[in-house]
């Protein structure tokens, strides 16, 4: 029977949050309300709750979650001292008199943005208002250009530095302790979210090659729908100080905070710190940085980060109350009989994670999902950073499938009228593709994951 009760709670979290009820409300108060249940049906121990405390500490206590407000804050203050806009006019510039050039520029200004800010709504959300516009005013086609926006966007997921990765690695590194805890092994390693940084670096960049090798292809064998830019506002010649001015403020903060972490000189908390800081730095230097932009800012990032770790507050809740109904014993014994062994398990995980993130936040998924699958998986001997960044991807995936990839939402919100939605879908088609060949890539080749942080961690 109680085993029922765990399939059905996780059925009522699911309708709950269709509903639209607020995310970590709604997993508390299902969790509390068969917890109740449970132990009026005498098939649930109420000693499970006792553990709520030590887990509310932990969180509070993880220093590693302290990087979320600080990079929500370096995000929101570059989104604010609009970066992008002069990374794009600048990129537009320098490529705009080729077949395609529009579609390069966008997409290494995604590549960029995702790099410097991690935060895929704002990149959707901006790069739709800056170069969807100029794309269609080049007579570009519309479903290419919606579809270039959309991936390029959603970078963000993968290239570090990543909300999306410092929260999958401080879950990820829980999952993989727990896992070594019940192999029998009482002293266990652990992985960083530096770990997934490295191990997205080749993928994420791989992505960007596939996606610039996608628009070059386009534009050669369909000129008619990537033409060269005819917009007869556009300067005729590149202004070089202005392209270095646009270029070298965002890549030496990506190098500040990326390269920090990755070569072990400081930890995420501290190079979001620094991160924070050189936004504030650069906006002040742009003369963006006034009273209202900063009271903005913060209250910005204080509603992001106070979502997030009420999410996780909540999944805590859920997570320990799905446990006193056996429900992780269930999960073990579906991904343990199933033919083939871990590669099977890995696929129908995959799946289920790629089909959830159609309605739900990667956070949600993060918090309420790894938790449960992760030690399982792990426990099969699966390498961890593998597994996040195969995770990380197929997110990133879901957020642009049609019909309710989040990305596809953000860019309809701010489209031209004119714009319909088939367009949008059609154009993010191949995209699609080429991120599924790359999850394709990475689960026949792991060490496109776990080569680099071998080599920098482990010689």
């Amino acid at each position: 029977m109680e085993e029922y009760l765990a399939f059905w709670m996780f059925l009522a979290v699911f309708l709950v949050l269709l509903s639209g009820f607020p995310v970590a409300f709604a997993l508390s108060g299902t969790a509390l309300g068969f917890a109740a249940l449970g132990i009026q049906l005498d098939l649930f121990d109420a000693a499970f709750l006792h553990a709520l405390p030590n887990r509310l500490f932990g969180i509070i206590n993880n220093e590693t979650l302290i990087a979320v407000p600080l990079f929500v804050f370096m995000g929101v203050m570059l989104e604010r001292a609009q970066l992008a806009e002069d990374l794009l006019e600048s990129m537009a510039d320098l490529f705009g008199s080729m077949r395609g050039g529009l579609g390069i520029a966008v997409t290494l200004v995604g590549m960029l943005m995702a790099a410097s800010t991690g935060i895929v709504g704002a990149t959707v959300v901006t790069m739709g208002l800056l170069s969807l516009p100029t794309m269609l005013r080049n007579q570009y086609d519309p479903a290419i250009s919606c579809g270039t926006i959309c991936a390029s966007g959603t970078l963000g997921q993968i290239i570090p530095p990543s909300i999306v990765l410092v929260l999958l690695g401080d879950v990820m590194s829980t999952a993989y302790q727990q896992a070594q805890l019940d192999m029998g092994i009482f002293a266990p390693e652990t992985i960083s979210v530096g770990d997934l940084f490295a191990g997205a670096l080749l993928p994420g960049l791989g992505l960007v090659f596939f996606y610039l090798l996608y628009i070059i292809l386009t534009a050669q064998f369909r000129p008619e729908s990537m033409p060269s830019r005819v917009d007869k506002n556009a300067p005729k010649t590149i202004n070089y100080p202005q392209l270095f001015t646009g270029l070298l403020p965002p890549l030496l903060l990506m190098f500040a905070v990326l390269g920090s972490i990755i070569a072990g000189i400081a930890t995420p908390t501290e190079a979001a710190s620094v991160g924070a800081s050189g936004a504030l730095l650069l906006s002040f230097l742009r003369k963006k940085l006034t009273l209202s932009t900063l009271r903005s800012v913060m209250q910005t990032t204080t509603k992001i980060t106070s979502m997030v770790f009420m999410i996780l507050i909540g999944a805590a809740l859920f997570s320990l109350v799905f446990r006193g109904f056996n429900g992780d014993e269930i999960i073990i014994a579906l991904l343990s009989d199933l033919p083939g062994g871990k590669l099977s398990a890995v696929f129908l995980v995959m799946i289920v994670m790629f089909a959830l993130g159609f309605v739900l936040d990667f956070i949600e998924i993060t918090f309420v999902i790894v938790p449960i699958i992760g030690p399982i998986l792990l426990g099969m001997g699966i390498d961890p950073v593998w597994l996040g960044i195969m995770i990380a991807i197929n997110l990133q995936t879901s957020f642009l499938t049609p019909p309710f990839g989040f990305a596809l939402f953000y860019l309809r919100g701010v489209a031209p009228a004119e714009i319909t939605t088939l367009q949008i879908y059609r154009g993010v088609m191949p995209f699609i593709l080429i991120q599924l060949c790359m999850l394709g890539l990475l689960a026949y080749w792991p060490s496109l994951a776990t080569w680099l942080p071998e080599f920098i961690y482990k010689n």
